[in-house]
């Protein structure tokens, strides 16, 4: 089965490396977009102007790798990302490798129903239930030790 990865990164040289990666890595088909298309089930790789044109909230914000700029790795942009449900956030000063790592995590998400219930996505807004603690009772006998 071939991936498909949508790439909408304004650095074209980037864009070129990570392009170049992945079609080195795996059987990818990488197609640089100026806006991701939301309905497709693919990867979407985005720089930070890629993301401010999303409408949010997004319907499955595991398929998202985000490139964050060094200057702004503490911003508004990671709150947002992180409000948004998004756990891929890599700087685009990482190692190549980290940057494909990443877009392969979010490829297996990708491949996951979106209703298998076994969500791995950690967002800040999920309805979580509450884990039962179990009543403490009010008899407890002392342990006896077998002493020989």
């Amino acid at each position: 089965m071939v991936q498909s990865v949508q790439l909408s990164i304004a650095d074209g040289q980037y864009a070129a490396t990570v392009r170049e990666a992945l079609s080195r890595s795996c059987a990818w088909h990488v197609e640089a977009v100026e806006c991701p298309d939301l309905s497709s089930h693919s990867v979407m790789v985005l720089d930070e102007q890629a993301f401010a044109r999303l409408p949010l909230p997004l319907s499955n914000p595991g398929q998202f790798v985000l490139i964050a700029h060094k200057e702004h790795q503490v911003s508004d942009f990671l709150e947002q990302a992180w409000e948004a449900g998004i756990v891929s956030v890599v700087s685009e000063e990482d190692p190549l490798n980290t940057v494909l790592l990443a877009i392969m995590a979010a490829a297996l998400r990708v491949a996951k129903p979106a209703n298998s219930g076994d969500s791995s996505e950690i967002t800040p807004t999920s309805a979580s239930k509450a884990a039962s603690i179990a009543p403490v009772t009010a008899f407890s006998r002392p342990k006896r030790r077998k002493i020989q």
